[in-house]
Parts: C-alpha cells; sequence; structure tokens
C-alpha cells in the first residue's frame, strides 16, 4: 500500500476536524443540522454556512485523491451535502402555500419559516412568534443551490421541484421592496420586532438571481424545461436600491458587519469597487475590536447589560450597550476568504494570526470556533471609559458551526487545496469592478403605411410593423402575459409569476417562442394605462431616461435592441405631419448619440446578430403550459383597454395557440366606440353652467345617496376643485358667457316622477352635450349613483357600461391634448399608474419618507414602508378627500420624484420626507405668484399643464432654481379653455445653493457681524431720502404700498424659505449637528413639540431613524417658511455645540428665539423710522412679513438677529469670554 501524501495526510485532518463538529450534529433521516447538543432547531441560513465546508473538503479530495478511498471519501462528503441541500427544500416544499400567498401579500405572516425541526422538517415556531422572514436566507440558499448544482451535484431531481424553485425565484425578487427582519433575525435594533429594509438581503437576493438565471437545475443531464428564468429589471431594481443604501445597513443600523456576506464572498453584489472599499473601512473602523467584530453599534445581545429576561428592549436602553457590544469572530474569516479572492497576502497572514489567538483547543487538541467574546460583567465600566482595554471571555455556543465551517473553508483556501473557481464556479467575483461600454440599439418602427410615408417625406426611412414580419413586434403587455406562466403548476397549486410590469431591460431582448422570434415595445410607449404617454414632449424625455438607464445597467452578453414605435398619437393635431419633438428625436437618434447614450439605428432584421436572445423554453408546445385556461379557473388579465398593432396578426387558418393566445389578450384591450361626438351647436343650455363647481355636483349627488357632504373642500391656496370649466362654444365669445351665467344658476339635472335623479334622461343628455368635459360630469355622476359596470343602453345597445364610455372619452380627450380632463376622467377610472408602486418604492429605498394629502396629520397620510399596488391607490384616493383630480396628480408626482432619485440623486440631498400635498401647493402657489392670478385660476392652470410642464415645473421646484412662468400668445394645442403656459429658466441671478442656506460665513466662531457682499435683498437700510428697502429706483415715500416700488426683488427670500420648508430641505449635515446639541442640553422644544434629549440615548447621529424623527417634531408646524426659520435658528445653536461648553441649559425653546430676533428686526426697523406696511406681521405666527424676506446673511440679514437672540436667551451658560459682541 502506498504511504500517504503529504497533502493527504493534512486533509485527513481537516476530515477529522469536520466530523467532529459539524457532521456529528447532522440528523441521519433529514440532513439538517441542528444547532447545537442542546438546540434541535435547525436555522436554515446557519446550516447553509455550516454545510459549506463539507461541500469545499469533498472538492479538495476529489482533487487530490491518493487512492481509491479518497474518491469514496469526496462522494461521501459530497452526498452529506445533497441530503442538507434536499433536507432544506423538504422543509420549505411543505410551506407551498406560503409561498404562493407572499407572492402577492409579501406580508411578515405569509412567508417561509426561518427554522424548523431538525429530525422532522417540521416547523418549530408560529408564524407570528419569530422573525421568519429572512429574505437573506432564502436567497442564500438559491445561491448556493446555483453553485452547487454548477459545481456538478444533482440536488434537484424532478420538474415539480424544479417549478417549485421557479416561485422561490419570484419570492426574492421583489427584495427590494420587502422590509424583513434581515440576517440577525432582529429587524430595527431596538428589538422590538419591526422589519426593515435590510442591504444585507437586498445584496443576497440580487446575487441569487444572477447566478440562478438561465441555469437548469439538472445539471448536465437537463433539458429546456429544467432551466430557471429570472427578469433582468427585478435584479436592476436589487442594485440601485444596494447602491443607495450602502455603507448603511439599514434605517436603524448605520453599519452592520453582515454586509461583508455582500460585498465580498459569497454574493460579491457589488460592482462598484469604491462602495466595496468604503463599506469595508467602514465595518473596520466602526465595528473591529481584538476579538473580532461587532455585529453593529449598540448591539445588546448576549451583554452583561442584556437583561436576558426581557425579548424587546426599551428604546432608551440602547446607550447602555455602547462601547461593550460583543465581538463575534465569524467576521474575521469572512476577511480571511476576502483576502484569498483578493490575492492579499497581508490581509491573509494578519487574520489567519489572529484568529490563531482566539480559537479554543479541546482536550484532544481539535480547534473551536466559539460563538462572540464578550466583555465579564465586574469590568463593563472599565470597557464603557477605555473601549477595546478588557480581556473578554468566550460566551454562547462552542463551536459556532456557522463560523467553524467558514474557518475550515478559509484555510483549504489560504493552504492551497481549493481554488477559488472551485467554490465560485459561476464566476460571481468577477462582477467586482465590471464596466462595460453599451451601445444601445435602437429600431424606429411606423406604427403604418401613413405615417412611414410621413417619415420617408423628411428623408427618413424606417419599416412598418408589418414589414418586419417574419419577425414580430408586439406591446410590452403581451410579454407581462405570457410571463405568467413561467412556474405554474397544478400538483402543488403554484400559480406562476403574480402579473408584474416588464421594464425596459426585459423589453430590449429578442425572444425565441416557439420557433419565432419575437421583439416588444417598451413599457413607457403603452398609451392605454396612464396618461403619460399621450405626451409627446414626455414620451421623448422618457426615452432619454430608458436609454441613459440602459447604458448603465446592461450586463447581459449582446447589446440591447430598443424598439420605438411613431404611432398615430405623435401626429400633430390635423394629422399632417409628424410631431416636431419625435422627429428632433429620430434625428439626434441618427447622430449616434441622444441624453449621452451610445446609440445606433437601424432596421430589426440588421440586429438580429448583435441582439440578446431569451428562448422562452417554458412556452414550447410540449411543456405543460397551458396558454387558455380552463374556464373553471377564469384568470383576468388585468389590461382591459385597448390596442395593439394588428398589422402583425396572422391570417386565422394558420393561426397556433400562441397566435390565437395574443390576439384574444390584444382583443381583451381593443376599443369601441359608442360615445355620440360632442354637439358642437346645442342650442339647449349646457347641461351644467360654468360657474359650477365639482364640489356641488357632489353634494347633488351625495344628498340623492342620503349622504352628508362636508362643507370644507380640500384647498390648495383656495380651492383646486375645478371651478367647472368653460363650455367650448363660450369661449369665443366671453360676453355672452356672462350674459349667461345668471340664467343658469340651477344645475339642469332630470328628476323622474319622485324627484330623483333620473339616469336614464341623464344618458340621452349625453348626445347633447356641447364638450367633452360636460359627458365626462354626467358620466362622473352615472359612475357615482350606479358604479362603473351600469349598463347605459345607449343608443339601444346592450353592454355599454359606463366604464365603456369613460374609456373612450378617455381617448378622445388624449387626442385633444386635454390635460385637465384627461386627469379628471383617469381619476374617475382610479386608473393608477402602473409602475406607481415600483416608484414609490423608489423612493422609499432611497431612504425617503412620502406623504400624500394635504397637512395635517390625520387627512395627511405618512408612507413609510413599501405598499401593495391596491393598498397605495386606495391611500393616495382617501387622502385627497373628494378630489379625484389631486389623486391623480398625487400619482403622477410620484412618478416624477421616482425619475429624478434615479436619475439625479443631488437633487434630494438632505432631504427625508417627500411631502406631495406641499408640494402640489407649492406648485399651485408659484404659479399663481407668477401668472398674478387667483389661486382658482392658478390651480385650474396646474392641472392642465402637460405632463412634460408638470414635470418641469417639479424639477425646477425642486432644484431651487428661479424660473419664470408666462401665459404664451399661440393658441393652444387643444380646444381646452385654460391659458397655455410655459416655464422657463431665469438666468444666474437665483442665489446659489449656500447662499440660500446662508451659512457659510457664519461658522467664524461666533464673532458677530460680518459683510457678506454677496446677499441680495439684504443690502438694506442705507437711510437715504425715505426710500424702499431695496430699490435703489424708487423715490416713493417709504409707506407706501403697492409692488412697484420694491424692485423684482419683493418676496424672493420669503419664497425661498417657503420652498424649502415644503420640500423639508435642511442644510447638510444638519440632523448630526441636532444630534450633538442635544448632548448639550435636555431638548428642544419647536412650536410647542420637544426633541427630548434622551432621543441620543437609542439613536447614533447618522442613524436616518434619528434624522426621520427630528424632522418628524419639525413637520408639525404647518407654515412652511416659519418651519425654515426654526432650521435656521437651530442651525445657529449647533454652532454653540462645538464650542466647550458642557451644558446650555434645560429645555430650549427655539420659538422663543426667533420671535426675540423678530423684535430685534422690528426695534431697528423702527429706529431707522420705517411705518406702515413694512411693520405689518403674519397673523399666524406673529413674525413680521420683511423678516421673513430678509436674506439670512448680511448686517440685517435674519441669521444676525438670531445670534443675538441665542446670545441674550443663553446668557448664564457661554463662557464670558470668546463672544463679545460688537
Amino acid at each position: 500500500m502506498r504511504s500517504r501524501s503529504n497533502s493527504g495526510v493534512r486533509l485527513d485532518g481537516y476530515a477529522r476536524l469536520v466530523q467532529r463538529t459539524i457532521l456529528c450534529h447532522q440528523n441521519p433521516v433529514t440532513g439538517l443540522l441542528s444547532a447545537g447538543k442542546d438546540h434541535k432547531d435547525a436555522w436554515v441560513r446557519d446550516n447553509i454556512y455550516s454545510i459549506l465546508a463539507v461541500w469545499g473538503l469533498g472538492m479538495a479530495y476529489r482533487k487530490n485523491a491518493d487512492r481509491d478511498e479518497d474518491k469514496a471519501k469526496a462522494y461521501e462528503l459530497e452526498q452529506n451535502v445533497v441530503k442538507l441541500m434536499r433536507g432544506l427544500l423538504q422543509c420549505m416544499m411543505r410551506q407551498v402555500d406560503k409561498v404562493e400567498k407572499f407572492k402577492c401579500t409579501q406580508s411578515t405572516k405569509d412567508c417561509l419559516h426561518a427554522k424548523y425541526n431538525s429530525a422532522t422538517c417540521a416547523t418549530v415556531v408560529g408564524d407570528d412568534q419569530w422573525g421568519h422572514l429572512q429574505v437573506d436566507a432564502t436567497s442564500l440558499y438559491l445561491l448556493f443551490l446555483a453553485q452547487m448544482t454548477a459545481s456538478g451535484l444533482r440536488i434537484i431531481f424532478t420538474l415539480d421541484e424544479v417549478a417549485f424553485i421557479q416561485n422561490l425565484v419570484f419570492y426574492i425578487e421583489a427584495a427590494y421592496k420587502v422590509a424583513d427582519y434581515g440576517i440577525w433575525e432582529r429587524g430595527d435594533k431596538t428589538n422590538q420586532g419591526i422589519p426593515e429594509l435590510n442591504a444585507s438581503s437586498v445584496g443576497m437576493a440580487k446575487a441569487a438571481l444572477e447566478a440562478i438565471d438561465e441555469l437548469d437545475l439538472f445539471g448536465a443531464h437537463g433539458g429546456h424545461k429544467s432551466v430557471i428564468h429570472v427578469l433582468p429589471d427585478e435584479v436592476e431594481h436589487c442594485q440601485s436600491i444596494l447602491y443607495s443604501m450602502l455603507p448603511r445597513a439599514s434605517t436603524s443600523k448605520e453599519i452592520d458587519a453582515g454586509l461583508l456576506s455582500i460585498i465580498s464572498y459569497p454574493a460579491f453584489a457589488v460592482e462598484d469597487l469604491n462602495l466595496v472599499n468604503v463599506t469595508k473601512s467602514e465595518i473596520i473602523s466602526k465595528l473591529q475590536g481584538r476579538y473580532g467584530c461587532c455585529r453593529f453599534l449598540r448591539d445588546g445581545y448576549k451583554t452583561p447589560r442584556e437583561d436576558p429576561s426581557r425579548l424587546h428592549y426599551d428604546p432608551a436602553e440602547l446607550k447602555l450597550f455602547e462601547n461593550i457590544e460583543c465581538e463575534w469572530p465569524v467576521f474575521w474569516t469572512y476577511f480571511l476568504i476576502d483576502g484569498v479572492f483578493n490575492e492579499d497576502k497581508i490581509q491573509v497572514q494578519e487574520y489567519r494570526e489572529a484568529l490563531e489567538g482566539i480559537l479554543i483547543r479541546d482536550k484532544n487538541g481539535i480547534v473551536l470556533m466559539p460563538e462572540l467574546y464578550a466583555v465579564p460583567p465586574e469590568k463593563v465600566d472599565e470597557e464603557y471609559e477605555n473601549p477595546h482595554s478588557v480581556d473578554r471571555v468566550p460566551v454562547g455556543k462552542l463551536p459556532h458551526l456557522w463560523g467553524q465551517s467558514l474557518y475550515i473553508l478559509s484555510c483549504l483556501l489560504a493552504e492551497g487545496f481549493l481554488a477559488l473557481g472551485e467554490i465560485d464556479p459561476l464566476n460571481r467575483r468577477f462582477s467586482t469592478g465590471l464596466k462595460r461600454d453599451v451601445v444601445v440599439q435602437v429600431t424606429v418602427l411606423a406604427e403604418s403605411n401613413q405615417i412611414k410615408t410621413l417619415l420617408q417625406d423628411h428623408g427618413i426611412n424606417v419599416e412598418s410593423i408589418a414589414d418586419t414580419h417574419p419577425l414580430r413586434v408586439q406591446p410590452a403587455r403581451i410579454l407581462s402575459n405570457l410571463y405568467t406562466m413561467l412556474g405554474r403548476n397544478k400538483n402543488m397549486k403554484l400559480s406562476g409569476r403574480p402579473h408584474r410590469h416588464i421594464g425596459v431591460l426585459g423589453t430590449s431582448k429578442l425572444y425565441d417562442i416557439r420557433n419565432q422570434i419575437f421583439a416588444f415595445t417598451p413599457q413607457f410607449t403603452d398609451q392605454h394605462h396612464f396618461y403619460l404617454a399621450l405626451d409627446n414632449q414626455m414620451i421623448v424625455e422618457m426615452l432619454k431616461t430608458e436609454l441613459a438607464y440602459l447604458t448603465s445597467c446592461w450586463r447581459m452578453t449582446g447589446r440591447p435592441t430598443l424598439m420605438f414605435p411613431i404611432t398615430h398619437t405623435m401626429l400633430v393635431e390635423d394629422g399632417t405631419d409628424i410631431h416636431p419633438a419625435v422627429l428632433a428625436t429620430i434625428r439626434k437618434l441618427e447622430d449616434g448619440y441622444f441624453g449621452g447614450a451610445r446609440v445606433k439605428i437601424g432596421k430589426l432584421s440588421e440586429f438580429l446578430t448583435t441582439s440578446s436572445h431569451t428562448y422562452l423554453s417554458f412556452l414550447d408546445p410540449d411543456c405543460d403550459v397551458k396558454l387558455f385556461d380552463d374556464p373553471s379557473e377564469g384568470r383576468n388579465s388585468p389590461d382591459s383597454e385597448y390596442g395593439g398593432y394588428p398589422a402583425d396578426f396572422c391570417e386565422k387558418e394558420s393561426q397556433d395557440e400562441l397566435d390565437q393566445y395574443i390576439n384574444e389578450v390584444l382583443q381583451s384591450t381593443a376599443l369601441k366606440s359608442y360615445l355620440p361626438p360632442t354637439s358642437k351647436t346645442a342650442s339647449q343650455p349646457s347641461v351644467f353652467s360654468a360657474d359650477h363647481s365639482t364640489k356641488e355636483i357632489l353634494s347633488i349627488m351625495a344628498k340623492t345617496k342620503g349622504l352628508e357632504v362636508p362643507a370644507v373642500s380640500m384647498s390648495l391656496p383656495t380651492k383646486v376643485l375645478n371651478t367647472h370649466r368653460k363650455s367650448l362654444n363660450l369661449v369665443d365669445n366671453p360676453h355672452l358667457f356672462e350674459a349667461k351665467q345668471d340664467s343658469e344658476n340651477a344645475l339642469h339635472l332630470p328628476k323622474d316622477a319622485e324627484g330623483d335623479l333620473d339616469c336614464r334622461r341623464l344618458v340621452e343628455q349625453l348626445k347633447e352635450c356641447p364638450t367633452l368635459h360636460d359627458q365626462a360630469d354626467i358620466l362622473y355622476i352615472l359612475h357615482i349613483l350606479k358604479g362603473a359596470d351600469w349598463d347605459t343602453e345607449l343608443d339601444g345597445q346592450y353592454g355599454v357600461t359606463v366604464h365603456c364610455l369613460l374609456n373612450e372619452l378617455y381617448r378622445k380627450a388624449g387626442l385633444n391634448q386635454e390635460w385637465g380632463l384627461i386627469r379628471y376622467i383617469s381619476g374617475i377610472l382610479k386608473k393608477r399608474v402602473e409602475v406607481l408602486a415600483e416608484a414609490c418604492t423608489d423612493l422609499l429605498s432611497h431612504h425617503k419618507q412620502l406623504t400624500v394629502g394635504l397637512p395635517p396629520e390625520p387627512r395627511e397620510k405618512i408612507i413609510t414602508t413599501p405598499l401593495p399596488p391596491e393598498e397605495l391607490t386606495d391611500l393616495i384616493y382617501e387622502a385627497s378627500g373628494q378630489d379625484i383630480s389631486i389623486a391623480v396628480l398625487t400619482q403622477e408626482i410620484i412618478m416624477y420624484l421616482a425619475m429624478y432619485v434615479r436619475s439625479q440623486p443631488s437633487l434630494f440631498v438632505e432631504m427625508l420626507r417627500l411631502r406631495i400635498g406641499l408640494i402640489i401647493q407649492v406648485m399651485a402657489t408659484e404659479l399663481a405668484r407668477s401668472l398674478k392670478c387667483s389661486g382658482e385660476e392658478a390651480s385650474e392652470s396646474l392641472m392642465n399643464l402637460s405632463p412634460f410642464d408638470m414635470k418641469n415645473l417639479l424639477h425646477h421646484i425642486l432644484s431651487g432654481k428661479e424660473f419664470g412662468v408666462e401665459r404664451s400668445l399661440r393658441p393652444v394645442d387643444s380646444s381646452s379653455s385654460s391659458p397655455a403656459i410655459s416655464i422657463h429658466e431665469m438666468g444666474h441671478s437665483g442665489a446659489t445653493k449656500t447662499e440660500r442656506s446662508g451659512i457659510t460665513k457664519l461658522k467664524s466662531e461666533m464673532k458677530q457681524f460680518f459683510h457678506e457682499g454677496h446677499s441680495m435683498s439684504s443690502s438694506m437700510f442705507a437711510p437715504t431720502k425715505g426710500s424702499t428697502p431695496s430699490s435703489p429706483t424708487s423715490t416713493s415715500p417709504t409707506g407706501s404700498s403697492g409692488d412697484t416700488s420694491w424692485g423684482d426683488r419683493k418676496g424672493q427670500w420669503l419664497r425661498r424659505r417657503r420652498l424649502d420648508g415644503a420640500i423639508n430641505r435642511v442644510p447638510v449635515g444638519f440632523y448630526e449637528k441636532v444630534w450633538k446639541i442635544l448632548q448639550k442640553c435636555h431638548g428642544l422644544s419647536i412650536d410647542g413639540y420637544v426633541l427630548p434629549s434622551s432621543t441620543t440615548r437609542e439613536m447614533t447621529p447618522c442613524e436616518i431613524k434619528f434624522a426621520v424623527h427630528v424632522e418628524s417634531v419639525l413637520n408639525h408646524v404647518p407654515q412652511p417658511e416659519y418651519r425654515q426659520l426654526l432650521v435656521e435658528a437651530i442651525l445657529v445653536l449647533t454652532f454653540l455645540s462645538d464650542i466647550e461648553v458642557n451644558s446650555i441649559g434645560g429645555i430650549i425653546h427655539v420659538d422663543r428665539i426667533v420671535h426675540m430676533a423678530n423684535d430685534l428686526f422690528l426695534q431697528e426697523l423702527k429706529a431707522f423710522g420705517a411705518t406702515g406696511s413694512i411693520l405689518e406681521k403674519d397673523v399666524a405666527t406673529g413674525i413680521c412679513h420683511f423678516f421673513y424676506d430678509s436674506a439670512p446673511s448680511g448686517a440685517y440679514g435674519t441669521m444676525t438677529y438670531l445670534t443675538k437672540a441665542i446670545i441674550i436667551y443663553l446668557h448664564d451658560f457661554l463662557p464670558s469670554t470668546g463672544c463679545a459682541v460688537q
């Protein structure tokens, strides 16, 4: 017999170690590992990490086999791994009903369990008795299932199991919006069972989705039926949210050592090397100690000060755990493995030596990895005073299987028994630092031959949709419908993929379906969902966004191919030419660059070889997918309005099942025409006179239903409820309009014999309506009284429901581009932006909270966690009260905010809560100010802005740029009566950002007054001949009121403060400074609400949770400009925290400081002899209007007076020197 080689002997040593420390805990029946001798439960995450050493050792034996026994040993170890993975599969498959439910609810009650009974695979605790929802554990399972399958193990045996795994993919696909309990099973670090969005879960899900995509679960023995499909957009969502979170781990944890698993082995989920390094150095600087790393700051687990009898902590208790958190050696194994992957020999050496120092050897010389090291109870105070000075003791499980396994794996790697590619066969390690140059291929298609000819007249040659044959082009919703077939399984009652919107990455591939090649037009060109696609400038804007998105996010082989259809809605009004914005876009695309993206324009057939292809094998005829459901099951597609590309239909005879299915989906959305055209020559009075508001209609309807309508209207500056629009035939002749008003004060609503509304006669009146608006009003009344499905039997046809008619009206309004009406009908139909939930989630996961509805709070609803689409829409409608237009506008604005948070995150710096109601209010106020019109007119104009203009207006408000609004002289593109408005930027006269915060110079210790040349309206009060401040030209006496004497600058700072207050913008670093000041006083009182210093005992300074808390106190202040003055006052206060003062008193009343500053200001004004309107005060707050409108900086700036007020207020606490007031 041959003697053992040296490496063989070393491997046998590791095999003994694995046997005695890990495999001795494996259950012989289920294959699951129990957590220890006394713990019989098997945790999913721990089981996977614990078996990695066995998997690695098996591969090492196979590679270094000296003799046959070694091959047998390798096989045996590999089968141990397979047994465990199948044991976990058993546990999860028993909960298949939860997987099915969770796809739709994403609720903590419907999730897979985190731990199971290791002997029976049964559940151990109830659904609500544990933080079960841990997306990272399920993702880790899928990631290693993919890696192990790729390494040659056969874990999945049947097609039912394949279908189950496909549904697990749907389960983790939404990780980017699922608040879970995370890797430590705690959720929020107060340990009160509050789930939160965790970067470690999102990152692990992203890695798992990428790893398992297009993988054949039967390995080399499989066929197309066992392949898993992942949609690229879901991966991308996870990626962008991950980037916006890191290095933060979640809302309550500013950093977490668990992130090591996603920035390095096993997930390698972050591609940006800088972000990886920043996160790594944050972990090392904030969490690393002498025995390992803490999990996160103020983690109380197993510390001497933790009370083990209570499940939850008191929030203020967290400060007790500062500096004495337990240190976990397992994180050093991550650093060791990371060093091996980065070929950093020094890092490997350092951490191997460090680990040698803390491992424990038992009496047989077996090396054991302890769970954690804690501070001995008698030395707690010493460690608190001098962190890392005290010797710690091992506590918890010994060995800690997760750490033990990773330690053995790291040794096998470091000693060269395993190559990197063996434990990472899917090459995840190469995803970091990957950046490729993307060229987007664009195919412009004409919807019909007529449009093709129009384009040829401009010298642009394109194919029509019919010309692309035999390639097929379909709208994106067909792809959404086809994907619902994926993962269906009757035996397990699995319904397949939920019907979700498919993003631009998904529609930029070509699909092979049943031997035909399909291309899909992107979702944003699909008009039948939401009205944004009806605005051509908006379409161009969205095209720009999507191209930029493709350039930065495309990671698949082949180039992305974007279909850009030119439809009949992209023509000018009379249909004789292409809309200029669309033409300009095609010209730009031909140049090869558009909106920063490299593009190549061409025919679809030319791009076949260079595009990315996906083979949708699950739709093959021999798969058991039935395209048509049994009538008994009745699954309805949620898309039922209209539209498709009829040119693509094949002849009836040759149609196979797929064509019939596509036709059916398109026909369920085709539109029929029932509504009579509007009669331009209606001789009888129109149904509603011009001066009846929607509100009155509502109250009449409510009375017929016997309801009471509250008298308060949702007021924008005045009221935005559409003062009912003027009807068409009255606009041309204003005199006629005035004359008719009196005669028409009563609403002409037909009554029946009982005096109730006669709905049948209302239907008849539809035919006599002079405008689309009036038709909309009648349909609205019918909709409220009879419901959407009431059959109007218009012209004696049956099946013409109110819903059908509203849809048709919506389309007509769309053709006329009457935005006010389009929004109104969208509201009646409760249309929702189909990406509303995603948009909302995008904002939330960039750590922004949303509120909808107008303040104050019971009406203003706060959204802090992602909601399912239906719930979100209901919440918005509820918060908008009776006003459906506001509800629609709210959705639209959430959409735009999400577009900006993706493309220009810098706009949102230091804004935490986006209050949509206030933003709408500010937009209307701005229009009223610029157009010098009443609030009602401004609200009307706002509702009639095109989506493109609305988005621009929002951008100007967010960016704080000065802008002007003009009424344009050209007749509007539509028949609507509202003024046309154009929005344009002003020059650079507006102040810069630092100047707006006006703070930069103030820092110069607290030495008082300084002059700042560039302050705007603060060059006041050179006491010249009674001229009003900042109006060098004016010679009128000071007291004269009237806008003219003020010059252009009047109201500029007031407006600034109003804008910043409404969008909650604060100076950079504001919240950390507030944290410091709270350490020096008992609290800050803001408008009657106290922010106590005890909040710093629970939260750390950089925690988002702390910032949100401060902001919610500030949000109690209803006037945005007053809120902004309070922020300025707090800011001046925070400069004090840098002075060597231990305490600055009890509770500081910020309001009092602001009022003192205001009084000082008024005294000086009077000293200069000011009288009259300049001294006027704001009724609500008692602050002088002129004070609101002063620049922050400058000798007469608000900051100056605030500083004086603070010095008077805190006189006793400040050191006597160093603050000499000049």
